[in-house]
C-alpha cells in the first residue's frame, strides 16, 4: 500500500516572552555598565557634560550627553554655523552664523538661544579676551574686527582690517590683538583694549591660522594654499623667516611649554615638527593617508590626529614619535576636542554625521611605572548621531 507523504505545514512559533524580557533586561543592565564605567569621576551629582556640535549644513547645534552618550536636543543657530567657544562660569556656547552674519549666544541651562548680536558679512571664529569680559570677531565679508561686552552682549568696538580677515587672535598677556588679514597676505597687529591699529607684517599668502608662544615673542602664521608657516617677532612686529613645508599646512598644534610645534601636511600624508626656539623644521614624518585635524593630549604627552582620509584616528607621542594603533571612526573625520578630563576624545566625522566618542587611555601607575607611560588602549565607545555635516565642536561642564 502506497502512502503518501503529509504536506509540511509550518506552524507560527509563539514568541518566548521569557527569553525577550531577560534580553532587554541584560541589555539595560550592559547599558548601566557602560555609562557607570565611563562616567567621568569629577562628574558629581548634579553636574552635566554636554557636546555642543555645529552643523553646518543645516544650522543646528547638536547636544549631546557625554555620559548618557546621546543627543539631547537639537537647537537651530542659523546659517552656517562655526566658531564655537565655550564660557564655563557663565555656562554659555558662543558661535556664529556665517550666512547669517551674526554671533550668538546659547544658554546651556535653559537650551535657548539668548542673544544675536549683529556683525555684518561672515563673521569668522570668535576670540575671548583671557579675563573673558570680551569676545572678538572678525567679519570678513565687511573687513572688520569687532569687540563685544560679554555681559552685556552689546559691540563696543570697532575697527577697519585688511581685505578678507581671519579668526583674530589674542596673545597670552591679553595686550595685543593678531588678526591675519587673509587677501593682503598681511598679520595686522591691533590693541586689545581700544582696538586701535599697531602695525603690520608681510606673511605667507592667504594666513589663516595663528599660534602664539606662552612668552609672547613670536607668532606661527599657516598659509591656506601655500607650503609655509611664516614665523613674525611681535616685539618688533616683523618677519622672521618663512618656513617651507612639504606641502599645505593643515592643523598647528603647540607644546605647553612652546618649545615644539607640531604641523599636519595631509598633502604629503606628515607630520612636521618645528623647534620654535631656532625656529627651524627638526622632523618629519608620515602619519596615515592625510592627517589633518587633531587635539594635544592632557600633558602633552599624545598628539591625536584626525586621518581625514582614512576614517581614522592616530596616537602619536610627543616625546618618543611612536605611533599607537590607529582607530576607526567615521567618514571624513575632522575636529578633535578632548573634555576636561581628559579622558575622552571627540572627533566631528563630516561625511558621516556623527560624533566618535573614544575613551583615551589612563596614566600608568604605580613606583615602578615610568613618566608619562600610560596603561591599556583607547577605545571607541559609541558613534553618536548629529546633525549634517559637523564642523566645529565645544564641551561644556556645568
Amino acid at each position: 500500500m502506497n502512502v503518501e507523504p503529509r504536506e509540511l505545514h509550518s506552524m507560527p512559533r509563539r514568541p518566548n516572552y521569557r527569553i525577550l524580557f531577560l534580553a532587554v533586561i541584560l541589555a539595560a543592565f550592559a547599558a548601566a555598565q557602560i555609562i557607570g564605567e565611563y562616567r567621568p569621576s569629577f562628574l558629581r551629582p548634579g553636574l552635566h557634560l554636554y557636546a555642543y556640535v555645529a552643523n553646518a549644513a543645516d544650522g543646528t547645534l547638536s547636544v549631546v550627553d557625554l555620559v548618557g552618550l546621546s543627543t539631547i536636543a537639537t537647537i537651530p543657530v542659523g546659517p552656517a554655523p562655526a566658531g564655537l567657544g565655550a564660557r564655563p562660569p557663565q555656562k554659555q556656547i558662543w558661535g556664529v552664523s556665517t550666512e547669517g552674519g551674526y554671533v550668538w549666544v546659547l544658554d546651556a541651562t535653559t537650551g535657548k538661544i539668548t542673544a544675536r548680536i549683529s556683525t555684518g558679512n561672515a563673521p569668522a571664529g570668535i576670540e575671548f579676551s583671557p579675563d573673558g569680559r570680551r569676545a572678538y570677531v572678525t567679519a570678513s565679508g565687511a573687513n572688520t574686527l569687532i569687540a563685544i561686552d560679554t555681559a552685556t552682549k552689546q559691540v563696543i568696538a570697532r575697527a577697519r582690517t585688511g581685505r578678507r580677515p581671519w579668526t583674530p587672535h589674542v596673545t597670552p598677556d591679553g595686550r595685543t590683538l593678531l588678526v591675519p588679514a587673509h587677501d593682503d597676505s598681511t598679520l595686522e597687529f591691533y590693541d586689545a583694549a581700544t582696538l586701535a591699529p599697531l602695525g603690520k607684517a608681510a606673511v605667507a599668502s592667504h594666513p589663516e591660522q595663528i599660534v602664539v608662544l606662552p612668552d609672547n615673542s613670536v607668532a606661527f602664521v599657516s598659509s591656506a594654499d601655500v607650503s609655509r608657516i611664516s614665523a613674525v617677532d611681535l616685539r618688533r612686529r616683523t618677519l622672521l623667516v618663512n618656513l617651507e613645508l612639504a606641502g599645505t599646512p593643515g592643523r598647528m598644534f603647540l607644546k605647553p611649554d612652546g618649545g615644539e610645534l607640531f604641523v599636519t601636511v595631509p598633502d604629503s600624508h606628515e607630520i612636521e615638527i618645528i623647534n620654535t626656539w631656532t625656529t627651524e623644521i627638526v622632523q618629519s614624518m608620515p602619519v596615515g593617508l592625510a592627517p589633518l585635524e587633531g587635539a594635544l593630549g592632557s600633558g602633552a604627552g599624545e598628539l591625536y590626529i584626525s586621518d581625514w582620509l582614512a576614517g581614522r584616528v592616530l596616537s602619536l607621542s610627543t616625546g618618543t614619535r611612536h605611533l599607537d594603533r590607529p582607530i576607526t571612526v567615521g567618514r571624513r573625520p575632522g575636529v578633535c576636542r578632548l573634555d576636561p578630563s581628559g579622558d575622552l576624545l571627540l572627533v566631528a566625522n563630516e561625511d558621516s554625521n556623527d560624533l566618535a566618542v573614544i575613551r583615551l587611555r589612563g596614566p600608568a601607575a604605580g613606583p615602578s611605572a615610568a613618566p608619562g607611560a600610560t596603561t591599556g588602549t583607547s577605545s571607541l565607545l559609541t558613534m553618536v548621531p548629529v546633525g549634517a555635516h559637523p564642523s566645529d565642536v565645544a564641551i561644556l561642564l556645568f
